[in-house]
């Protein structure tokens, strides 16, 4: 049986936790900043879990993640 592949865009965007949950960088901070509220740019820092539905697909693209 061939290996499964990993798919390379997720490889380079998401990690897994330790508990399994799937974690990724806050959308909306590649451009535009400027029209964007102080608010909205304090709150997207740093990273975030993703929800239950987007972490099944997610997963699903990552064979060897734990």
């Amino acid at each position: 049986m061939p290996k499964m592949k990993t798919k390379s865009s997720c490889k380079k965007r998401f990690k897994v936790t330790a508990k399994g949950r799937v974690v990724a960088a806050q959308a909306g901070k590649q451009h535009g900043m400027i029209k964007r509220t102080n608010k909205f740019l304090r709150n997207a820092r740093g990273t975030t879990t993703l929800s239950a539905p987007d972490e099944k697909i997610i997963k699903s693209m990552m064979p060897y993640a734990r």
